[in-house]
């Protein structure tokens, strides 16, 4: 019996090593997508001036590697035509821009030029009601043992206000992002919450409110039901393709990925008790 039981570990262990080889499926190419981050966000009390967008493109399954995009032209005007120029950053792929005006309710036009197609996309910026504290319950979660973050605001009454959410914590890599919509709490003193059961003693998060508009609330509803809601963030190459609100003026049906948003933030840092 022993003899018996030897030889099957010998049979599972060759045939187990026989089992490592790996195998890589063939995956359809398609051409490469222009990806745009075009995140303006203005933290409260800030001049908002220094703004950046980023342009990478889609690439395949197997690639480490994210492709910048290089060389494009990339400006940002407002209603009164007033153009905000972004300058690229040393072959970075990423375009800055050092005299941005952001303005509550204003309408802007961001237009990206490259290899002979122009993007284009219409946004508003979304004021964001402050936070006004920040409550620690050690008694959270379904166990009534985790601690649970509460970040409170007062919702302005008689508007429409859509909140994008994003907690970043020291004890995790990934931020967690989700939206929210006043349609329950019109006028009324509301809170996001963290999402993180291994919160302890010491740990740090970083709490950030973000204003955005109805289409962008849609847009990342769509994003976070796909991603989770620690997917790695709204403002990196979407997992999935999801249109956003760019459009290709030269050629439609060349559409590039992301989003272009404009809103007011607030951000808390809070060290757990």
């Amino acid at each position: 019996m022993k003899k018996i039981i030897v030889y099957l570990i010998l049979i599972t262990a060759i045939f187990s090593a026989s089992c490592e080889d790996v195998i890589e499926v063939d995956l359809d190419n398609v051409p490469p997508k222009l990806v745009i981050e075009a995140a303006i966000n203005w933290k409260k009390g800030t001049s908002g001036n220094q703004q950046k967008i980023k342009l990478t493109t889609t690439t395949g399954f197997y690639s480490t590697e994210i492709p910048k995009v290089s060389g494009a032209t990339v400006s940002i005007k407002n209603s009164a035509n007033v153009v905000f120029n972004f300058t690229e950053i040393e072959k970075t792929g990423e375009y800055g821009c050092a005299t941005f005006i952001p303005v509550i309710n204003e309408t802007y036009t961001l237009t990206v030029i490259k290899n002979g197609n122009t993007y284009t996309a219409v946004e508003t910026l979304k004021p964001v009601a402050p936070i006004t504290k920040i409550v620690q319950n050690n008694k959270g979660g379904f166990t009534g043992t985790d601690i649970e973050i509460k970040t409170f605001y007062q919702d302005p009454t008689g508007e429409s206000n859509y909140y994008l959410y994003k907690y970043l914590y020291s004890n995790q890599l990934k931020s967690n992002f989700y939206v929210d919509l006043d349609d329950f709490f019109n006028g009324n003193e509301f809170f996001s919450i963290s999402q993180n059961d291994e919160l302890k003693k010491d740990d740090k998060i970083e709490i950030s409110h973000f204003g955005i508009s109805k289409a962008y609330y849609n847009y990342m509803s769509v994003l976070v039901s796909i991603a989770g809601n620690n997917g790695g963030g709204p403002f990196q190459s979407p997992p999935a393709t999801v249109r956003g609100n760019i459009i290709n003026t030269t050629d439609a049906a060349n559409y590039p990925l992301g989003y272009f948003s404009l809103s007011e933030v607030d951000i808390r840092n809070y060290t757990i008790e």
